[in-house]
C-alpha cells in the first residue's frame, strides 16, 4: 500500500557568509536547531507520530555521519536513526527524494529529511604523499575519473555561457534581479535565528547591474562569470518534515507530485537540470507550463539561464524571491533550501498551485522535484 507523501513544517537557518557569522559553526550546530523546530512544529499540530529517520545532504562535512549526530544533539532520542546523503550540490533534494519514497512505500510514516553545509569549519583533506613528496590538499574531490572532462565548476559556468551565446550584459542583468528580489523579500517566518543571527548574510539592496558590470571575472581571464553572478560560498542548513496526509492532520503542506535524476555531460555539468526536469515531467504528466514557480539553484547565473532558455522557461517564474546568487549556496543544504523556499510562496494566500525545484550537480548530473499544494 502506497501512501503520497507531504511536505510539512519547512525551516531553515540564516545563509551565513563562510568565515563569517557562522565561522566557527559545525554541520551539528547548524543542523540541530533547524531539526528541533521541524519537531515543534509537527507537536504543535497535534502530529505525535515517533520519527522513523533523519536524512540530511551533505558534502564536505567531517564523516561520522552528521545526520545522526545533529539528531542527538537537537534531541530526538538515541531511539532516532541518521544517514548522511552526498550528491553534491544536489544533496539536500536527494535527501527528501530520499524520504519521500519511502513514505511513498508505506514503510515509514514521519521522516525529518534535509541538508547542511559549514563550509567554514570543513576538515582540510589532502591526498596520500608519494614517494618521497609531501601530502597535497585538495580543495574538491574529482567528479569525473580520467578520460572525462572535470572542469571546476566556475570555469564550467564560463563555458557554459560562452556556448550557449549568454553574454555579460544578460548575466548580469540575471544577477541584479536576484539581488534585488531578495532584498525586496522578507524571509522572517521560515528562518530559524542561530548563533544572534536572524537574516541572510550575503543579500545587498544596492547590487545594481551597472555595478555588476564593473566587476572583473573570477573564474577565467575573458570568462563571464564573476563574484557578483555567480553565488557564495555559504553556511547553512534546512529540513522539513516528510510524511502521509492522513498524519499531516491539516497542516498546511506541499504534496510530491514526483522526483527524477538524471545524467548529462561532465563537461557541461549546468544544464544537469535539464534531462531531470524533462524526466519528471514524462513521470508526473505535469506540462511545464501549469508550474506557477521554478526555484533552480542560482549557482551561477550562466547556469540558470541556459537550463531556462533550453526549456523555454518563463524567466519571471524563476526563483521569483531572488536565489543563491544574493542569498548565498550552502552545497549540500541548498537543495532543501529550495523547498523551504518554495513552501513560503506557495502555502502564502493565492500562491501557485504547483512548484518545480531543480539543481545542476557537478560531474553532471541533475535532481528535480515537483510539489503541488496539498489542499
Amino acid at each position: 500500500m502506497t501512501s503520497a507523501p507531504v511536505l510539512v513544517a519547512p525551516w531553515r537557518t540564516p545563509i551565513g557568509t563562510a568565515g563569517h557569522g557562522f565561522a566557527d559553526l559545525t554541520t551539528t550546530d547548524l543542523a540541530a536547531p533547524v531539526l528541533r523546530a521541524v519537531l515543534a512544529s509537527l507537536r504543535e499540530s497535534g502530529c505525535e507520530d515517533a520519527v522513523d529517520d533523519v536524512v540530511l545532504g551533505n558534502c564536505l562535512g567531517p564523516g561520522g555521519d552528521p545526520a545522526r549526530i545533529a539528531a542527538l544533539s537537537a534531541g530526538l532520542g538515541v531511539e532516532v536513526p541518521g544517514v548522511t546523503v552526498d550528491r553534491q550540490c544536489g544533496s539536500g533534494l536527494e535527501a527528501v527524494m530520499q524520504a519521500a519514497m519511502r513514505v511513498r512505500s508505506g514503510d515509514e510514516s514521519v521522516i525529518l529529511a534535509g541538508g547542511v553545509e559549514s563550509a567554514s569549519t570543513a576538515p582540510w583533506r589532502f591526498w596520500p604523499p608519494q614517494a618521497g613528496s609531501e601530502p597535497v590538499r585538495y580543495t574538491r574531490a574529482p567528479f569525473a575519473p580520467d578520460g572525462f572532462e572535470d572542469p571546476d565548476m566556475g570555469v564550467a559556468a564560463d563555458d557554459l555561457a560562452r556556448l550557449r551565446g549568454i553574454d555579460r550584459v544578460r548575466l548580469d542583468g540575471y544577477a541584479a534581479r536576484s539581488h534585488r528580489l531578495a532584498a525586496e523579500s522578507d524571509f522572517t517566518s521560515e528562518i530559524v535565528p542561530v548563533a544572534g543571527i536572524e537574516r541572510d548574510q550575503r543579500i545587498r539592496s544596492n547590487m545594481t547591474a551597472e555595478r555588476l558590470a564593473r566587476l572583473r571575472p573570477s573564474f577565467s581571464p575573458s570568462g563571464t562569470g564573476t563574484a557578483g553572478n555567480s553565488c557564495g560560498i555559504s553556511d547553512g542548513a534546512a529540513a522539513l518534515a516528510v510524511t502521509t496526509e492522513s498524519r499531516a492532520k491539516g497542516l498546511p503542506a506541499l504534496r510530491v507530485l514526483g522526483a527524477a535524476v538524471a545524467g548529462s555531460d561532465p563537461a557541461l555539468p549546468g544544464l544537469g537540470p535539464v534531462p531531470a526536469i524533462e524526466k519528471v515531467l514524462r513521470r508526473t504528466g505535469v506540462a511545464l507550463s501549469d508550474v506557477g514557480v521554478v526555484e533552480i539553484t542560482e549557482a551561477f547565473a550562466s547556469v540558470v539561464l541556459a537550463v531556462s532558455d533550453e526549456l523555454g522557461l518563463d524567466e519571471n517564474l524563476l526563483c521569483p524571491q531572488g536565489g543563491a546568487i544574493a542569498m548565498g549556496h550552502p552545497w549540500g543544504a541548498s537543495g532543501a533550501i529550495l523547498l523551504v523556499r518554495m513552501a513560503s510562496q506557495m502555502l502564502a494566500d493565492g500562491g501557485p498551485e504547483l512548484g518545480l525545484a531543480a539543481c545542476a550537480i557537478g560531474g553532471g548530473q541533475g535532481i528535480a522535484m515537483i510539489v503541488e499544494r496539498a489542499w
